[in-house]
Protein backbone atom coordinates (compact mmCIF):
# COMPACT_ATOMS: atom_id res chain seq x y z
CA UNK A 1 0.00 0.00 0.00
CA UNK A 2 2.47 2.54 0.83
CA UNK A 3 4.44 1.74 -2.60
CA UNK A 4 1.63 2.54 -4.60
CA UNK A 5 0.76 5.59 -2.49
CA UNK A 6 4.59 6.89 -2.78
CA UNK A 7 3.95 6.06 -7.17
CA UNK A 8 0.97 8.45 -6.64
CA UNK A 9 2.73 11.05 -4.83
CA UNK A 10 5.44 10.93 -7.11
CA UNK A 11 3.26 11.21 -10.50
CA UNK A 12 1.79 14.54 -8.88
CA UNK A 13 5.13 15.90 -8.95
CA UNK A 14 6.21 15.32 -11.58
CA UNK A 15 3.04 16.65 -13.56
CA UNK A 16 3.23 19.82 -11.44
CA UNK A 17 6.84 20.06 -12.37
CA UNK A 18 6.41 19.01 -16.22
CA UNK A 19 3.31 22.08 -16.31
CA UNK A 20 5.41 24.78 -14.83
CA UNK A 21 8.48 23.79 -17.51
CA UNK A 22 5.71 24.28 -20.18
CA UNK A 23 4.30 27.98 -19.03
CA UNK A 24 8.18 29.05 -18.93
CA UNK A 25 8.62 27.81 -22.75
CA UNK A 26 5.51 29.62 -23.80
CA UNK A 27 6.34 32.84 -21.72
CA UNK A 28 9.79 32.15 -23.62
CA UNK A 29 8.39 32.15 -27.51
CA UNK A 30 5.79 34.53 -26.65
CA UNK A 31 8.05 37.05 -25.66
CA UNK A 32 10.84 36.42 -28.83
CA UNK A 33 7.86 35.81 -31.50
CA UNK A 34 6.59 39.53 -30.04
CA UNK A 35 9.80 41.08 -31.03
CA UNK A 36 10.52 39.22 -33.79
CA UNK A 37 6.73 40.03 -35.52
CA UNK A 38 6.92 43.56 -34.08
CA UNK A 39 7.34 45.39 -37.71
CA UNK A 40 5.06 42.51 -39.81
CA UNK A 41 2.84 43.60 -41.87
CA UNK A 42 0.63 40.55 -40.81
CA UNK A 43 1.56 40.15 -37.21
CA UNK A 44 -1.17 37.22 -36.01
CA UNK A 45 0.04 35.27 -39.05
CA UNK A 46 3.72 35.86 -38.15
CA UNK A 47 2.89 34.99 -34.41
CA UNK A 48 0.84 31.85 -35.30
CA UNK A 49 4.03 30.38 -37.38
CA UNK A 50 6.68 31.84 -35.05
CA UNK A 51 5.18 30.30 -32.23
CA UNK A 52 4.80 26.98 -33.66
CA UNK A 53 8.82 26.89 -34.42
CA UNK A 54 9.95 28.55 -31.52
CA UNK A 55 7.76 25.71 -29.40
CA UNK A 56 9.38 23.27 -32.03
CA UNK A 57 13.14 24.50 -32.29
CA UNK A 58 12.98 26.05 -28.61
CA UNK A 59 14.77 28.96 -30.91
CA UNK A 60 13.57 32.28 -33.00
CA UNK A 61 16.43 34.48 -33.92
CA UNK A 62 17.25 37.82 -32.84
CA UNK A 63 15.80 40.85 -34.32
CA UNK A 64 12.82 41.63 -36.70
CA UNK A 65 14.28 39.88 -39.75
CA UNK A 66 17.21 37.99 -40.78
CA UNK A 67 19.76 36.18 -38.55
CA UNK A 68 18.04 32.87 -39.24
CA UNK A 69 21.44 31.63 -38.76
CA UNK A 70 21.29 31.96 -35.01
CA UNK A 71 18.63 28.84 -35.22
CA UNK A 72 19.30 26.29 -37.64
CA UNK A 73 16.06 23.91 -36.65
CA UNK A 74 13.90 27.53 -37.27
CA UNK A 75 15.96 28.66 -40.45
CA UNK A 76 15.16 24.71 -41.89
CA UNK A 77 11.65 24.47 -41.32
CA UNK A 78 9.74 24.10 -44.54
CA UNK A 79 5.83 24.35 -45.34
CA UNK A 80 4.27 22.24 -47.50
CA UNK A 81 5.27 24.04 -50.65
CA UNK A 82 8.96 23.63 -49.80
CA UNK A 83 9.00 27.17 -48.60
CA UNK A 84 10.47 28.49 -45.42
CA UNK A 85 7.72 28.36 -42.66
CA UNK A 86 9.70 30.11 -39.93
CA UNK A 87 9.21 34.08 -40.44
Amino acid sequence: MKSSAMFVCTMVLVLIATSAMADDGSDFCDTRCAVRCSKAGRQDRCLEYCGICCEKCHCVPSGTYGNKDECPCYRDMKNSKGQPKCP
